[in-house]
């Protein structure tokens, strides 16, 4: 099950979600429901003995997750019970948090609560970027969630419950939601490190954006770096804490990527 195809790109035509491109390659059927409730009668029928869910976007209900005899598996790329939500990866790097990780829950009817059942951590290299961490944690996620199935079904699944593992106060500060437009907004005016730490979170899609030379439109910023200062031949930008940052790579408006250099090259 997945969600339904969805509108994308200039020409907003209908595009299959990733899971679903993939089912079809290796013959699998799928189901794309409305509604999670229009998902209950095919669930039903399948008669499965455990769930797996990733990226899915929505809160099962119980009447769902009663269906599975084993329970529901959800893979979760984040330390829990921090950064429980839709969009736990890129908060991670927004924040600049050096150790994240994958965690697998039995789920339960909230968002992101159900008991541990295994977690293993990784550092956060200081320029990964979104995309980067993505896959390594995708990887990491399949093998623990074939690890989870296995266990469940010879019966040795260990549960932790989150209850307690961080304060409540530390586990409100991080939880996530989806992005908005402002969440995509970059300024100048910022410290250097949080410009950096932006632009990699959403590297390389769905991109930061600022304003830059006077463009009428935003550019959309795909990797910068902390810079000692102007360089020569480099796009360096002032921060607002004195430090400076330089464009790596770009994509002005209605042009495709390219360098800082080769942007402050056209531009002179």
């Amino acid at each position: 099950m997945t969600q339904p195809d969805r509108p994308s790109g200039r020409g907003q035509r209908l595009q299959p979600a990733p899971v679903k491109r993939v089912a079809r390659e290796l013959g699998i059927a799928t189901y794309e429901p409305a509604t999670l409730r229009d998902g209950l009668g095919p669930l039903r029928a399948a008669g499965a003995g455990l769930y797996a869910v990733a990226s899915y976007g929505k809160i099962l209900p119980a009447a769902l997750l009663e269906l599975a005899p084993l329970g529901a598996f959800n893979v979760h790329p984040s330390l829990l019970p921090l950064y429980r939500g839709a969009t736990p990866l890129q908060a991670q790097l927004r924040d600049g948090v050096t150790e994240g990780g994958v965690t697998i829950i039995l789920m339960d009817a909230g968002m992101d609560t159900g008991d541990i059942v295994l977690q293993e951590r990784r550092a956060i290299g200081p320029r990964e970027t979104y995309g980067e961490l993505h896959d390594r944690l995708a990887d990491l996620g399949g093998r623990l969630l074939a690890l989870a199935c296995d266990q469940a079904a010879a019966g040795t699944l260990a549960r932790l419950p989150q209850a307690g593992l961080a304060s409540p106060q530390e586990i409100a500060r991080t939880v996530t939601r989806p992005l908005t437009k402002t969440d995509l907004l970059v300024d100048w005016g910022w410290p250097a490190k949080r410009i950096v730490d932006r632009v990699r979170s959403l590297s390389p899609v769905p991109g930061a954006r600022a304003p830059l030379d006077g463009e009428a439109q935003m550019v959309k910023l795909l990797e910068v770096r902390e810079a000692p200062g102007p360089a020569a031949g480099q796009l360096t930008i002032a921060c607002g804490d004195g430090e400076f940052v330089t464009i790596e790579r770009l994509v002005p408006p209605n042009r495709k990527p390219m360098t800082g250099r080769a942007y402050r090259a056209a531009a002179r």
